[in-house]
């Protein structure tokens, strides 16, 4: 039964007095309790969609000098599947070391003529925990991440892997939404990471030297954590992160996520927010979205955050795929990691949090002009919806772990 019901641990949290998320005790408790150092000295740049974030990311592959580390849940075969291999094989011709960890799961469709590409071009591509019938039991644990770090000084991750329905700027049901990040400074040593981690537990190989882990000065003036949450480190940093976010969190919570199929546990740290008089709003993925079971389930756990005067929105001009949270207008998280359980317990997952009223209050101002095009719920509405609907909720809650 461990495919289908995996035991998920949830912390139990308290606070030993009340702090809010603009407080020192919140830094303090943030770093303790992930280990998680909040580094300084960072620039930091925010994408939207794939017309913005994919050209910045082929920039930087090519100019890459001496390193390009990749690890990507999705890398499929496609239009800009094949400009990346290319990039990547270019610089690997040029002498650039070139390492890609790809999930043996969400890539299998990467398709012959890329792999081609990549082999020619010398690069090295390792795959996560690959599938066999005598070891079934490495379904459960993906690598989720979807992190390009290059020359160690560089890094991006976010919400979107590599393939064409990220193309584009979210102008039609072919072409997703998606919120990226670009990171230059100090802190991207904490992504190279969790690269080196599985790279190091697929290989066998542990990445040295200065190409990886270079001196790297200040580029900018941004506070940034950024967490890894790995099941093999029997804590789950995804889990903490969000679960005192909720817990600190005094003005305003909002969150945009596809997937938000909670366990009880975070389901009541949200109304627990809005009884302390916290404006909580949650975006999700509407009638566009891509998994099936994971929509049905969502839907199904509306009613108890409705009827707590917690505010969802359903994006649905085409699938959202972005992981943000901005917490009191004080912290804002850009993540690989989906509010369920899977992302919490089972994947390997980046969030990076930042400490930046600019940045911040452009991620609010993000949130709301997607806001703008959503379709609120409405709880009279969603308790009227027919017995069809409900019994494909009962029915997909039996698989809700999975999701």
């Amino acid at each position: 039964m461990f495919l289908f019901a995996p035991r998920l641990a949830r912390p139990a949290c308290e606070l030993d007095y009340p702090f809010g998320s603009d407080s020192a005790d919140f830094l303090y408790t943030i770093q303790g309790a992930t280990g998680t150092r909040i580094i300084e000295g960072n620039r930091l740049a925010v994408y939207q969609n794939g017309d913005e974030f994919y050209p910045a990311m082929l920039t930087a592959v090519s100019n890459a000098e001496y390193s390009i580390t990749m690890e990507q849940y999705i890398f499929w075969a496609g239009e800009i599947g094949t400009r990346f291999a290319e990039a990547l094989a270019e610089r690997s011709k040029a002498g650039v070391s070139v390492k890609l960890l790809l999930d043996a799961v969400g890539s299998a469709t990467i398709g012959r003529r890329i792999l081609g590409i990549l082999a020619g071009g010398g690069c090295q591509l390792a795959w996560y925990r690959p599938i066999r019938w005598f070891s079934p039991h490495r379904a459960n644990r993906r690598n989720h991440r979807k992190s390009l770090i290059v020359d160690g000084r560089i890094a991006f991750t976010g919400g979107a892997g590599i393939g064409d329905h990220w193309l584009g700027n979210a102008q039609d049901r072919h072409h997703w939404r998606d919120t990226m990040i670009e990171l230059e400074g100090p802190a991207v040593a904490a992504l190279q990471t969790g690269f080196a981690q599985n790279w190091l537990e697929t290989t066998g190989e542990l990445l040295t030297g200065a190409r990886y882990y270079p001196p790297v000065e200040a580029a900018g003036d941004v506070a940034v954590a950024a967490i890894l949450s790995s099941p093999f480190s029997g804590v789950e940093n995804a889990t903490i992160m969000i679960s005192l976010a909720l817990l600190c969190a005094r003005r305003n919570l909002y969150i945009a996520n596809p997937y938000f199929v909670s366990g009880p546990e975070i389901l009541e740290m949200l109304r627990d927010c809005r009884q302390r008089g916290v404006d909580v709003k949650v975006m999700v993925a509407g009638v566009s979205n891509d998994v099936w079971l994971a929509r049905q389930n969502s839907v199904r756990l509306y009613g108890r955050l409705l009827e707590a005067g917690i505010e969802i929105y359903e994006y649905n001009r085409t699938m959202m795929h972005q992981k943000t949270m901005v917490v009191d207008d004080v912290w804002a998280i850009v993540a690989t990691a989906n509010f369920d359980n899977r992302s919490f317990a089972l994947n390997e997952e980046t969030s990076v949090c930042f400490y930046d009223p600019e940045l911040v209050d452009e991620m609010r101002r993000i949130f709301l002009a997607d806001l703008a095009v959503c379709e609120k719920v409405d709880l009279e509405r969603w308790r009227r919806r027919g017995a069809l609907r409900r019994a494909g909720e009962i029915l997909s809650s039996f698989l809700q772990d999975q999701v």
